[in-house]
């Protein structure tokens, strides 16, 4: 049983829940649970969609640098090593992930979030690369990710300053999807996913696969992804499903199996 991050499922959606107070810094034991619980929900049939939640008061505010403040170089090439793994871990769930974003997310905490497919943020949140001020730059996928999802010019504004970012204003740049009231995110992140874990489930995977495959090559390559991804599900009960349905009943009317 891990100590700090717990799996909870409901109605096919799987929480990974953090759970080390205060402020669920992200140290080195926090770290592996994630890693295991990111395997735990990729192995469930049973869950078809994912949530990260923090809790109500905070999501995660960065890592532990208390760990970290006297460390070597030798030390930390390796500790970064397995700090960006686990993130990746939660990166790589073939399943649609929805980060619901309490308080601050700052740092690590960020680069957590930014491992989700949607970021659900609650009104009075922050979130930042706050680890220029420590003399530091992001260590788990902040100076990649952030790009990727908001532009390099922005990322580089909130890289090389520190600053913490208001939620409308990540609303505004794409660094979160929907902004609700506080009381309400953890609510609104299990509809979002409650929504994809009803579609089907090879073709939900197989799309999330494409785009972030994709966005690492070239267009061809790209598309010779896609071609592969489309052409295989059609050995797929939810293809004959839906197009089934489709033809029988119109769009959007069908019931997935996940198979």
């Amino acid at each position: 049983m891990n100590e700090f991050v717990r799996v909870e499922t409901r109605d096919a959606v799987g929480t990974i829940r953090l759970d080390r107070p205060p402020m669920n810094a992200l140290n080195a034991q926090v770290q592996d649970e994630l890693a295991a619980a990111a395997a735990t929900v990729a192995a469930d049939d049973e869950i078809r969609a994912v949530v990260l939640y923090g809790g109500a008061k905070v999501f995660a505010a960065g890592a532990d640098v208390k760990e970290m403040a006297e460390a070597s170089y030798v030390r930390m090439a390796r500790d970064a090593r397995r700090l960006q793994a686990s993130f990746t871990a939660i990166a790589k769930i073939p399943k649609p992930v929805v980060a619901a974003i309490t308080g601050y997310a700052l740092g690590g905490g960020l680069e957590l979030a930014l491992c989700a497919d949607f970021r659900v943020v609650g009104e009075g949140a922050r979130v930042g690369q706050p680890e220029i001020l420590l003399g530091v730059i992001p260590g788990a996928g902040g100076t990649q990710r952030l790009p990727r999802l908001v532009g390099p010019a922005r990322a580089k504004d909130i890289i090389y300053t520190g600053r913490f970012v208001a939620a409308q204003e990540a609303l505004a740049i794409g660094l979160a999807d929907r902004v609700v009231p506080d009381e309400d995110v953890y609510q609104a992140a299990c509809e979002l996913a409650g929504r994809f874990a009803a579609g089907p489930a090879v073709a939900l995977r197989a799309a999330k696969q494409a785009i972030d495959e994709g966005l690492e090559v070239s267009l061809d390559a790209g598309l010779e992804i896609e071609l592969l991804h489309f052409s295989g599900l059609f050995a797929t009960e939810d293809q004959r499903t839906g197009m089934r349905s489709f033809i029988e009943n119109g769009p959007g009317k069908a019931t997935f199996s996940g198979r």
